[in-house]
């Protein structure tokens, strides 16, 4: 690994441009999508990227790591390994990586419509822009054995280095896609046979507990402000709202997801049910 090991102590070195400025969402979106790269953060983070097949481009990590890493690194090819001071990694980044380890990797292809639907249970996401409610819903749903996640348009990147953190590498190992056209994809899914479940809190929504759904599921999940849009709803088979204590109205959304990820991940206990 010697030969890889470069000694780094200028942070305008031009070798380390995919580290630059990771706190910078919209900086990073647009240069990560540009490059087809993404950024993984501490040393399980680097691992699970490795593991999914990912390639990588480089790693950016203090001294202390190069012993803890090296078989990662001696596992992904000639991509060299950039060696620097805490102080340099933060201005770099610019923010204090605690864990000392970074690594960029090329992004992997996009999941097709058809691995995404093969399943019988995934989560829809309308315009979540939290990188890290987006990571925990992707935890969430691969901990409760759910299949798949989509994403629509607006949605924050799965790949970015904060919703891969929050993820604990679910979003490098659960089959995601982004939609390429909100509407025609929500109908796309329907149209494979998915029960389209909103989480809604409107008038003829049913009591969680209350519902047994079919056989496959989509869950939609809506953005963090507002909810799911009204079309989205009108664009579901049925809505069904959580039961809270007086005056709560709502949940976060991945609390939200986590906890109807529960329920509809298999059938509910035996009572009432709704079938529409």
């Amino acid at each position: 690994m010697a030969r890889r090991v470069v000694v780094v102590d200028d942070p305008r070195d031009p070798s380390l441009s995919d580290y630059v400025s990771l706190r910078d969402s919209q900086l990073r979106r647009s240069l990560e999508t540009s490059r087809g790269m993404f950024i993984a953060e501490g040393e399980k983070i680097i691992r699970r990227a490795a593991e999914a097949g990912c390639r990588a481009r480089s790693f950016l990590l203090q001294d202390r790591w190069l012993d803890g890493l090296s078989d990662v690194v001696e596992n992904c090819g000639d991509a060299p390994v950039y060696v620097g001071s805490a102080a340099l990694v933060e201005q770099v980044s610019g923010f204090h990586v605690h864990r000392g380890a970074l690594a960029a990797f090329e992004r992997p292809p996009a999941r097709s419509w058809e691995d995404v639907l093969a399943g019988d249970r995934i989560m829809v996401c309308q315009d979540l822009v939290d990188h890290t409610n987006m990571g925990s819903i992707l935890r969430v749903a691969a901990a409760l054995g759910w299949d798949a996640v989509v994403v629509s348009q607006g949605s924050a990147d799965p790949l970015y280095r904060r919703a891969i953190k929050a993820s604990m590498g679910a979003s490098l190992q659960l089959p995601w896609r982004r939609m390429d056209h909100d509407g025609a994809d929500l109908q796309r899914i329907h149209d494979a046979g998915f029960h389209v479940v909103a989480t809604a809190l409107v008038e003829d929504a049913v009591a969680l507990e209350n519902f047994r759904p079919r056989q496959r599921v989509a869950l939609l999940l809506g953005t963090e402000g507002h909810g799911l849009s009204a079309d989205w709803i009108a664009a579901a088979d049925v809505s069904v709202q959580i039961p809270m204590a007086e005056g709560i109205d709502s949940l976060n959304v991945a609390t939200a997801a986590a906890i109807c990820g529960w329920a509809l991940r298999s059938s509910p206990p035996a009572g009432d049910v709704f079938v529409p």
